[in-house]
């Protein structure tokens, strides 16, 4: 599999996702699932042999699929933004406000956590993944800042926090420590809510 650019990353508007056939579906799934494991462990060079084995398709699919690596490299980074932003429409149906903000921050530090085995094909320099940040805070921001605006006119948080400084604050607060894992990153962006919930203009049980 090649490490070369993507020549459909061209800046142009994006074009709809093509309708797939349920057991396409399911074996692009098991790629996506398969490849953010192997990507934890072996890293993002790993073989696409071992991608496609763990996935339980034949490799001639994986590359049908993504034909270079930073075709697959972007489809993870996108599939775990768009199930870390989906989750929150379940998170507000269910928790009151302050609630399903805590939890959707919660699932954003998962994210965080699996997003270091990515790291050396992102920061890479590759024209591939330019577009990723972009894609990142136009799927979070509008994501956030529904569960940010709930929040804040129920009274259980305070109203002066913006999407982007907030997302920005969870993932510094999530930068590695020695010794720790993402426990220590939950509990430090627990505190973090914790903080926000002072200065909401009601209080919450």
């Amino acid at each position: 599999m090649s490490n070369g650019a993507d020549s459909t990353d061209s800046g142009t508007p994006e074009r709809a996702p093509r309708r797939l056939r349920a057991d396409a579906r399911r074996n692009l799934d098991a790629l996506l699932d398969a490849a953010k494991t192997v990507f934890g462990t072996t890293g993002v060079d790993a073989p696409a042999k071992e991608i496609a084995d763990l996935a339980g398709v034949g490799v001639g699919t994986l590359y049908r699929h993504f034909p270079l690596r930073s075709d697959l490299v972007t489809a993870v980074f996108r599939h775990e933004v768009d199930a870390c932003a989906d989750a929150a429409p379940a998170l507000t149906a269910a928790n009151r406000p302050a609630d399903a903000l805590a939890k959707w921050l919660h699932r954003y530090t998962e994210f965080l956590a699996a997003k270091p085995a990515l790291a050396p094909a992102l920061h890479s320099g590759d024209p591939a993944f330019d577009a990723l940040p972009g894609y990142f805070m136009r799927r979070f921001g509008p994501t956030l800042e529904s569960l940010l605006d709930a929040a804040a006119a129920s009274g259980e948080i305070r109203a002066d926090v913006g999407p982007k400084e907030l997302l920005y604050a969870v993932a510094h607060l999530c930068l590695p420590v020695t010794g720790e894992g993402i426990e220590h990153n939950q509990r430090m962006v627990a505190l973090l809510v914790d903080g926000l919930r002072y200065g909401g203009s009601r209080e919450t049980p």
